[in-house]
């Protein structure tokens, strides 16, 4: 922010990546621009929720703590943004795909739903076999002699 006026790019990768300092007064694409105090709330709501879900919540498979690690640093991220600010500062620019300008706290976040997905559809080796059907053994009692 010190080094850049509000608008100015900077290209890493000409028409590919580019840092550009924008600032986001709403949500994801500038949705729920003129909720700012709102939005400032709830990143704050998510984080403290995000955290006593870790700390209280029950245990969780290692691809679940993940995921919840990666909100929680998105929702506190953009939300240290939000207090400061007013507004989060977006400045990674992908180019090549003609995407909206993001911050690391929106890649967080993706990163975060994806763990969950991914844990969704593909669980760990000991969810599976707690899963499938069968998979216990099962001892049968000794005969009884009458």
């Amino acid at each position: 922010m010190a080094s850049f006026e509000l608008g100015e790019s900077w290209p890493l990768w000409p028409d590919v990546f580019h840092f550009t300092y924008v600032e986001n007064p709403g949500a994801a694409f500038s949705w729920f621009s003129g909720y700012g105090l709102q939005l400032r709330w709830l990143s704050l709501i998510v984080s403290v929720v995000l955290m006593l879900v870790a700390c209280f919540g029950s245990r969780m498979v290692r691809l679940d703590q993940v995921g919840l690690g990666f909100l929680f640093a998105g929702a506190f991220g953009n939300g240290i943004d939000r207090f400061a600010a007013g507004r989060v500062v977006d400045f990674l620019d992908f180019r090549l795909i003609n995407f909206a300008v993001f911050n690391l706290a929106d890649v967080f976040i993706n990163l975060g739903v994806l763990c969950f997905l991914v844990g969704l559809f593909w669980p760990e080796p000991s969810q599976r076999e707690e899963a499938e059907p069968g998979g216990e053994e099962t001892v049968e009692p000794p005969p009884s002699e009458s």
